[in-house]
């Protein structure tokens, strides 16, 4: 299939840039492995690699210890809203952060849970509940599910301490994407209102958080529960400088949780 007088692996490179610029792969799609692309054209996986580096250095693609090669959207991009986790959130307020964790062990995913995972309904998974403090006071509790594989991988370190974040992406090189968030009311069960220091029955604010790390592989789903008295959500809209209102709805600018450091 290769051609002579042209570098094994500028030949590879090109087939691949060719593939990827007419849609054959799109963005985020997995490309054929090292193995899989040394077979094809019969070289060296150090040949593919090398070929594999010059689309990484043109930015085409970007590779994934582990996981593999994947097509990059090379758009530019303008981040409306940043995905934090918990310490971020309390740092900004000015909070001091603390974690407690209530439980961490492998259960029978839930079949809606195993759904969102994309795992089968009758996977085991590991379930993480923590009980989230600012300044030393109860503001949320989370629920949080993993796929055995992610929840084995941060299950010896100190989860009161860490984030699931910090230690999938600096241990293992898992970054943490995109997430997709759902904000809704619910009442306050025995086992919530004991921990977050309210009446049974009581309405808390439930935000559901499915996190994805590359190729849209989901690493966890999350519950988290927040004391109403403790936390509002702000929304900040903007148009683009010189952008009339003609031109559509204001687009979202920014949205993140306020805290409330007075109820005691």
């Amino acid at each position: 299939m290769l051609k002579k007088g042209t570098p094994r692996h500028e030949q590879i490179s090109n087939w691949l840039r060719e593939l990827i610029s007419n849609g054959h792969y799109k963005v985020d799609e997995k490309l054929p492995s090292e193995h899989e692309l040394s077979e094809k054209f019969d070289v060296s996986r150090v040949t593919v690699r090398r070929a594999l580096q010059t689309l990484e250095g043109e930015r085409l693609i970007y590779r994934s210890q582990g996981l593999g090669s994947f097509v990059a959207d090379n758009r530019s991009h303008q981040p409306l809203i940043r995905l934090t986790d918990f310490i971020e959130e309390m740092s900004r307020a000015g909070m001091n952060a603390s974690s407690k964790v209530l439980k961490m062990e492998p259960v029978a995913a839930p079949e809606p849970v195993a759904t969102l995972l994309k795992l089968n309904y009758d996977s085991t998974v590991i379930r993480l509940d923590r009980l989230r403090l600012g300044d030393g006071l109860p503001i949320a509790l989370d629920i949080t599910w993993l796929p055995m594989f992610y929840g084995q991988l941060i299950e010896n370190y100190n989860l009161e301490e860490e984030t699931i974040y910090g230690v999938l992406e600096r241990e293992y090189d898992i970054p943490i994407e995109k997430g997709r968030y759902r904000i809704e009311a619910e009442n306050a069960d025995c086992y919530l209102a004991d921990h977050l220091d309210v009446i049974p029955e009581e309405a808390l604010l439930l935000i559901d958080r499915l996190s994805f790390t590359l190729a849209e592989k989901p690493v966890y789903y999350q519950k988290r529960y927040y004391r109403t008295d403790r936390i509002v959500y702000e929304m900040m809209l903007e148009r683009e400088p010189g952008e009339s209102k003609e031109e559509g709805p204001m687009p979202l600018r920014g949205f993140a949780p306020v805290f409330n450091r007075k109820n005691g």
